[in-house]
């Protein structure tokens, strides 16, 4: 708060004081009150005034220079009630209600968003979890007749890979800890993977080798199951007709960390594209040519990952090869604390 600004403000009283002030010497002058007397009634006044407008400026000054400061240097504008105090002139504490409510407002709004949202969350989960149980029927009853109706097989696969990217991206987008990050083989969680594709992968005529898996990774098994299924159903959507489907999977261990390589030979990514495939919605050329893609898959994979603290990245060349990084930390335990077990 400025000495100019607030004299400037207050600019109408000081004119109506000196139109009352030659008033009140035409009064005086009428009356013959001698000229001394008015005089220091005049200095009196001024006096008084000067001291008054001092006065108010400085508690008003200290209240607005906090206010200015604090809407300047707060990143979170919301807090700005938290860091008044309430003030002891009129105006003020006007103000200060005035963002007090204003606050009490936004947070019983956001307090019903969240509400909202977890309650359509718990919606979907639910949803999900019952659409799978009779997809997993027709997929058992697709596997116990072996080398019949391969068609009707493969589109209930891609009807149980789009139910889970909905309950997935549920769970990726949601604020809260939907997972528990403990020590796991990593050769067990790509086994179970492995087994649910093993016939979608025999009906593409495609080969899988896995090596050097032996390690014991932290992170959450359901989703690391989940990451590493969109990475296969994409080598098999992604796959270049012109020769058979090659998938290799293997680690890399360091002193502090594990990393996980998924490649696979199909129609890989163009140089302008693979910047962005974990944006969402991004299809890319790719997914424009024959319509496959929602552009939700690798960034639901990215999503989950960020969430468990783990890196990915990708590099592909076009008509070659795509291959994915995901980074393990090791002796992470600080991560293991902040545990939320679904």
């Amino acid at each position: 708060m400025r000495w100019n600004l607030f004299l400037r403000d207050r600019m109408p009283r000081y004119v109506t004081e000196i139109l009352a002030l030659a008033l009140a010497y035409v009064f005086l002058k009428a009356f013959r009150v001698q000229t001394q007397l008015m005089m220091a009634l005049v200095i009196i006044f001024l006096i008084a005034n000067v001291i008054e407008e001092v006065w108010e400026y400085q508690r008003k000054k200290k209240f607005y220079d906090v206010l200015e400061q604090a809407v300047r240097e707060l990143d979170c504008k919301y807090l700005l009630p938290e860091m008044l105090s309430k003030p002891d002139f009129y105006e003020g504490r006007l103000v200060y209600e005035a963002l007090a409510d204003t606050n009490k407002s936004m947070y019983e709004h956001v307090a019903e968003c969240e509400r909202t949202t977890r309650e359509f969350r718990e919606y979907i989960e639910l949803w999900v979890h019952e659409a799978k149980i009779p997809v997993a029927g027709l997929l058992l009853m697709c596997h116990n007749k072996a080398n019949e109706d391969d068609a009707l097989l493969a589109e209930i696969c891609r009807v149980d890979d789009a139910i889970e990217n909905v309950l997935y991206y549920s769970r990726s987008e949601n604020a809260q800890k939907d997972y528990c990050i403990k020590s796991v083989a990593l050769n067990r969680i790509f086994s179970n993977v492995a087994v649910k594709y093993r016939r979608m992968l025999q009906l593409a005529g495609a080969s899988l080798e896995a090596e050097h898996l032996d390690h014991m990774i932290l992170t959450d098994a359901k989703w690391m199951e989940y990451i590493l299924g969109q990475l296969m159903s994409n080598s098999l959507k992604y796959r270049d007709s012109k020769r058979p489907l090659s998938i290799r999977v293997w680690a890399e261990a360091s002193d502090d960390r594990i990393c996980l390589c998924f490649r696979d030979n199909g129609i890989g990514i163009g140089q302008s594209d693979l910047p962005r495939i974990f944006d969402k919605t991004f299809t890319g050329a790719n997914g424009r040519k024959g319509s496959k893609s929602t552009g939700m898959g690798l960034y639901i994979v990215k999503n989950l990952c960020s969430r468990l603290g783990h890196a990915i990245s990708a590099e592909s060349e076009e008509g070659a090869y795509t291959q994915i990084r995901i980074t393990f930390a090791k002796n992470d335990y600080a991560m293991l604390q902040n545990c939320n077990v679904r």
